[in-house]
């Protein structure tokens, strides 16, 4: 089963997306956010906080999704895609498409676990130009997104710390 959660920042979606992964053991968390200078490094310790003592085993890879042999689990949650997809863009010169790394990186995490929550943010609706680096990737992420939704068996918004369902039912 795989259950897409989105919103915008500070949404609440993190934490709505470990709720769906705590009644099901074991479980890892997939973590993708490379730790760039200092408000990464804060933002990371801030997830790592939010999931202490809840059973998480913590697996950190920031590319290449599709050769990641996780342990045995039943449940992953994968934080973020919006991270793993800039990850994959701009790991080489010139920028590439990370559309297929993503998905082909979803589909094994599907392979190996029953239920993959995967995490992704809702940006580039505030209508700013941006330079072209940062409209492919905002371009990328919205194809990633829409691929993801289609393939999801639930797609979850969460909005002020409300799930509402967009596709499928409240998982439990």
């Amino acid at each position: 089963m795989l259950i897409l959660v989105t919103g915008g920042s500070a949404s609440g979606k993190s934490a709505y997306a470990e709720s769906l992964c705590l009644g099901v053991s074991p479980r890892v968390y997939l973590a993708c956010m490379q730790p760039f200078g200092a408000e990464g490094a804060k933002r990371i310790e801030r997830h790592r906080a939010m999931r202490k003592d809840k059973g998480f085993l913590t697996v950190e890879r920031y590319t290449d999704l599709a050769k990641l042999s996780l342990p045995p689990c039943r449940c992953v949650l994968l934080e973020d895609i919006g991270n793993l997809a800039a990850n994959e863009m701009f790991s080489e010169e010139p920028p590439r498409d990370p559309f297929d790394a993503v998905i082909n990186g979803a589909e094994a995490l599907l392979k190996q676990c029953e239920r993959v929550v995967v995490v992704t943010d809702e940006i580039g609706g505030d209508g700013t130009d941006y330079d072209p680096a940062v409209t492919a990737y905002l371009a990328a992420l919205g194809a990633l997104n829409r691929a993801l939704s289609v393939r999801a068996d639930a797609v979850i918004e969460v909005v002020a710390g409300i799930p509402i369902p967009l596709k499928g039912e409240l998982p439990e």
